[in-house]
């Protein structure tokens, strides 16, 4: 309990930004919940008068009622005190002298004019709650629906904001699940929870007055026994029933979870699925995980549907057993019918508390996954000091540097120590697992290392401001990302402001713009999910023109032309070469021959630098990188000599 209330105010932390309008909302539903005693009393009053006009009238004794509307000046008639007695009547005979209305006729019977006050109350009251329940409903929705928008960005952001680690060891199907439907699931907890938390409690306080003020009014003190007993009766099951709700909605939002992350890799490994033909396996997997969830969902459903029959049994139960004392001790019509009514408010009042309880059960577990995400603090730190470095001058330097991706883990480099000066070229090479690419996100800051340091002009990177790094270094990654937009858009990423003059320029360079004009919608066309409507070549062409018109000074490059044809890997691999043109470049070698011009190789392996010179220096070493070229082109391992 004291973690659900813990879980339940952090949630409600969020709609702080929307104080006023949620304290409207909550304000009207104390009024909407309070209109019930004022509901309840018109209508009784109005019951009470009938009922001595009915008896009046059928014993053709007309009361003789002294001219009530006037203030008394002796003692209370006996006809007036009994009027008093009436339920609300003290109140009605004030609001009649207000109003200077007659309170008798000619006849002295009541007059249809005072009768008329009384009943119009009943719709008055009721007037006033529906507009008050509207005003409730509408604010609190309103402030549900905003926090659900500011809980998903929040998210997104603090995922954005996570290191690369984080990424490699989190399903990103249960990160779409937690930011898209556990989110949904709290937002009812937010909005009807409040609006009904406002409104319930007020109102069943109102019920109770009543029937207590009934009591006290009619001498059936006996009624507050019955009050007392019945109430903790209904609220049983609610609390019954709360703790199965929630058991079972973890499991369900768990299910979910793994239902989104299969679809997620099915989705982007979809040519695999079709290549290998294995449809009807991936349908009948999904569906079981379907049927899990299905299982889930069903057991957290009777729960929650099982509580409103009990409560009705109870209630109904209950009633009856009123009616049957009531009618015993000879109570009135006039006195049941009331109480009765008091009843039936207070109901969907208490109903509306149990299901306040079972989405209370539910979004707890959807906030449980939510604030799991906006806990976790992976990302980089960056100190309060931290330079902003706007231009790269001299030198890169990896000073002894290592890294393991786990504190336990296996190291991923060793004692890694180069420098890269400015506008030279420097190559790695090395097997599958050397540590290339893990070097590379050092040099990015995608990382910090366990050990040394990675500087630019002898700025240590974690002394500096991560976004002047990132603004100082691009990528033109072996596995090209492109996003369901426009080819201009995806060239202009990361360059906001770019004029359609320099992306038809940056595309020019990168041999992109021929083919992109071809198409019928131009720079305007769009690529599809992860640019699938365009070729390998061409994703990586546009990848290219990212990164010139970005203009880094220092860039890193993951080749990958190996899967290419020999047309398109040239206008691939002019395009690269325009794009080092005067920059400091890092490259990821795969391809041996794209890379004999390089100004110094390092080759890795096991994530120690073993060799490091030029490419003939390598060569005639006879090391490793020497076996490596013989592997790729035989004899003497020379590679077919690539032009600068």
């Amino acid at each position: 309990m004291k973690q659900t209330l813990k879980l339940y105010c952090r949630l409600l932390s969020f709609a702080w930004p929307y104080k006023w309008r949620t304290a409207l909302g909550i304000l009207m539903g104390v009024v909407a919940g309070l209109s019930v005693f004022f509901t309840l009393l018109t209508a009784a009053s109005s019951l009470g008068l009938l009922e001595k006009q009915q008896i009046a009238q059928a014993t053709s004794v007309a009361p003789t009622l002294p001219d009530l509307a006037a203030v008394p000046t002796g003692p209370l008639s006996k006809e007036q005190a009994m009027l008093d007695k009436v339920p609300g009547g003290k109140m009605f005979k004030q609001l009649a002298n207000y109003f200077h209305l007659p309170i008798q006729d000619s006849q002295g019977k009541l007059s249809w004019k005072f009768l008329m006050l009384v009943i119009l109350f009943v719709p008055l009251c009721m007037m006033v709650r529906t507009g008050a329940t509207y005003l409730t409903s509408y604010n609190l929705r309103w402030v549900g629906a905003r926090v659900v928008v500011d809980i998903r960005g929040k998210l997104f952001d603090r995922l954005l904001g996570q290191s690369l680690k984080y990424f490699g060891k989190t399903d990103v199907g249960q990160l779409i699940s937690r930011c898209t439907y556990d989110t949904a699931m709290i937002e009812g907890a937010v909005s009807q929870t409040i609006a009904d938390l406002a409104m319930a409690p007020t109102a069943i306080l109102s019920c109770l007055a009543f029937v207590i003020y009934m009591a006290v009014e009619n001498h059936m003190v006996g009624l507050l026994g019955m009050a007392a007993v019945i109430f903790p009766v209904i609220i049983v099951p609610i609390v019954l029933m709360g703790h199965y709700i929630r058991r079972y909605t973890r499991r369900s939002l768990s299910k979910v979870s793994g239902l989104v992350s299969r679809m997620q890799e099915i989705f982007t490994g979809i040519r695999v699925v079709k290549a290998y033909h294995t449809e009807t396996e991936e349908v009948d997997r999904f569906n079981n995980l379907g049927d899990s969830y299905f299982a889930a969902v069903i057991k957290a459903m009777r729960s929650e549907l099982l509580m409103t029959p009990l409560m009705e049994f109870v209630g109904v139960t209950l009633g009856c057993i009123f009616l049957v004392v009531s009618t015993m001790r000879g109570v009135t019509l006039s006195q049941i019918i009331p109480v009765v009514l008091a009843g039936v408010l207070i109901y969907p009042s208490i109903k509306a508390l149990a299901k306040v309880n079972s989405s209370i059960q539910r979004s707890m577990a959807a906030a449980e996954n939510i604030f799991a995400i906006l806990d976790v603090d992976t990302a980089l730190k960056e100190k309060p000091d931290a330079i902003e470095l706007t231009a790269f001058q001299e030198r890169i330097v990896f000073d002894k540097v290592g890294f393991s991706y786990d504190p336990q883990g296996i190291t991923v480099l060793d004692d890694v120590s180069f420098a890269i000066p400015r506008g030279t070229v420097t190559a790695f090479v090395g097997g599958t697992g050397s540590g290339k690419t893990t070097a590379a996100g050092l040099l990015a800051r995608f990382y910090d290392p366990t050990a040394g340091s990675v500087s630019f002009d002898g700025h240590d990177l974690r002394d500096l401001k991560i976004a002047s790094v990132r603004q100082l270094v691009g990528v033109v990654a072996q596995e090209t990302v492109l996003f369901n937009d426009t080819i201009a858009n995806n060239i202009a990423y990361g360059s906001p402001g770019a004029t359609t003059e320099q992306i038809m320029e940056a595309a020019n360079k990168a041999n992109a713009h021929d083919f992109i004009v071809e198409k019928e919608e131009g720079y305007e066309y769009v690529v599809g999910d992860k640019g699938i409507n365009l070729s390998g070549g061409q994703r990586q062409r546009i990848s290219i023109a990212r990164a010139i018109l970005r203009n880094p000074p220092i860039l890193i490059l993951d080749e990958a032309t190996s899967a290419l044809d020999s047309v398109t890997e040239k206008l691939v691999q002019e395009a690269l070469y325009r794009l080092m043109q005067d920059r400091t470049v890092f490259v990821i070698a795969h391809r041996l021959s794209t890379i004999q011009h390089a100004d110094q190789i390092c080759v890795l392996e096991q994530g120690r630098i073993i060799e490091r010179g030029t490419h003939a220096e390598l060569l005639a070493n006879g090391g490793l990188y020497r076996r490596l070229c013989n592997t790729q082109f035989g004899g003497d391992g020379q590679p077919p000599l690539v032009e600068a």
